[in-house]
């Protein structure tokens, strides 16, 4: 009962920031939650979590609230430069995030997962195949279930997988994984980062508390300081513990899996499944039972995810794709021509690394959102149409798609300017391609 007795502040009031209030509440601190925002879902949050004792301060006022906390709990959503954040900074009020919170409260060795690309499927895959292997786990995290609400279950888990992002790692004091697995790196969170080396050292943070005890995935491509956990590698391009030869992932030489026995097509897909055989194999499970249990896996929604097949042309939405390392993934693993839909919120990076890639792949680009005029004179000798609207970019791309080619929705950033969430864009995406009828008539 680490906060017993504690008067304890939670910053936010989304999904991380009532599943910390709700833990804290448990552990029998007295909890406030402080949100700048208010609105008729955020009232009914609030009195959900009266009935569980919890304060909660809505609207403006929430930004200068004078109360001496003794421990502040930040969601990872949330900048810290915001007013919100520097009312408690100022006053040196201990701040820790809600994987802190929730990993001193764990019971059981947490495996976690970071990188730009591939977290998410990464970590449903290393669950899937521990789970089919016989381990008790389960995943949370930035995967959707909060680590503070699963974690009243670590006591009945011999592991928890964890994924992690940079937000939530900022602010890691005592964050301990046994397992650790770095994916890749590329530029991301620059309008929350100064630069690319900042966000580089807030996923770094997820190596600071290991030792020779534990153990490190990493890719063998990555440049990565010294790591004192005992390594693991992978690549697909090249030589490392975990290899790709042709369709075939060998570790140290020796065959494990075909790529074509599971339901993981890409370089992309080969290098987050040699990820998720490294973290079981550190975890002490046997490679042939690993991978036993990777045949009935689907990546997740929103990733390179086939929608429907029209007039001969294949609709691909990859609303997860909110950089442009998964914009480059996505058009690396299209066999077809492409009619690209990108474009939305300015992150503070630019599209023309990927110029080359596009002029070589991309037929047409249709571009959205608050990126879409910036993309357009950033690709000079591209096809490019600006649109208003997700709907009016699904019609102009249909419009341009022939016969044999795909229309692949892979945004590039993120989508807080048109949208919720990549969720919510994905789905508004794949709602606008069936709701197109065909052009051919049967005779």
């Amino acid at each position: 009962m680490i906060y017993s007795g504690k008067h304890a502040v939670v910053l936010g009031l989304g999904h991380s920031g009532e599943a910390a209030a709700r833990l804290l509440a448990e552990e029998g601190a007295r909890v406030t939650v402080l949100e700048s925002a208010d609105s008729p879902a955020l009232r009914e949050k609030a009195r959900a979590l009266a009935e569980a004792g919890v304060a909660t301060v809505l609207g403006p006022a929430a930004e200068t609230d004078p109360t001496p906390f003794d421990v502040c709990v930040l969601s990872p959503g949330i900048d810290p430069a915001v007013p919100l954040v520097r009312n408690i900074t100022s006053r040196h009020i201990p701040v820790i995030g809600e994987l802190e919170l929730a990993f001193r409260e764990c019971l059981c060795p947490v495996a976690a997962i970071t990188g730009t690309n591939g977290k998410t499927t990464t970590t449903e895959l290393t669950t899937a195949m521990l789970q089919g292997a016989g381990v008790r786990t389960m995943a949370s995290g930035n995967i959707g279930l909060p680590f503070a609400t699963a974690v009243r279950q670590s006591g009945d888990l011999d592991v928890m997988v964890l994924e992690v992002s940079s937000f939530q790692l900022e602010t890691t004091r005592s964050f301990h994984p046994h397992v650790s697995a770095w994916l890749n790196l590329s530029p991301n969170h620059l309008d929350r980062y100064r630069d690319v080396e900042e966000y580089r050292a807030a996923k770094l943070r997820i190596f600071e508390n290991q030792d020779d005890n534990d153990f490190a995935v990493l890719n063998a491509r990555a440049d990565l300081p010294p790591v004192p956990a005992r390594k693991i590698t992978f690549s697909a391009y090249g030589p490392a513990d975990f290899t790709l030869d042709g369709t075939l992932v060998r570790y140290l030489g020796e065959p494990v899996i075909d790529q074509r026995d599971t339901r993981l097509p890409g370089v992309h897909n080969a290098e987050n499944l040699m990820a998720a055989l490294g973290i079981g194999l550190a975890l002490g499970v046997d490679l042939p039972r690993l991978a036993a249990a990777v045949g009935e896996y689907s990546p997740p929604t929103h990733r390179c995810e086939f929608v429907r097949e029209l007039d001969g042309v294949r609709y691909i939405n990859d609303s997860k794709a909110t950089n442009l390392d998964s914009v480059e993934k996505a058009l690396l693993s299209q066999e077809r021509p492409v009619v690209l839909v990108a474009g939305g919120k300015d992150k503070g990076f630019e599209f023309d690394p990927i110029l080359p890639l596009v002029r070589e792949r991309v037929r047409a680009a249709v571009l959205i959102g608050e990126m879409r005029h910036r993309i357009a004179a950033s690709w000079p000798g591209v096809d490019c149409r600006p649109c208003g609207s997700l709907e009016e970019a699904v019609a102009a791309a249909r419009a341009l798609a022939r016969p044999g080619e795909t229309v692949l929705f892979s945004p590039g950033t993120s989508s807080f300017d048109m949208f919720r969430n990549y969720g919510e864009r994905g789905n508004r995406f794949k709602d606008a391609v069936h709701a197109l009828q065909p052009t051919t008539q049967n005779p």
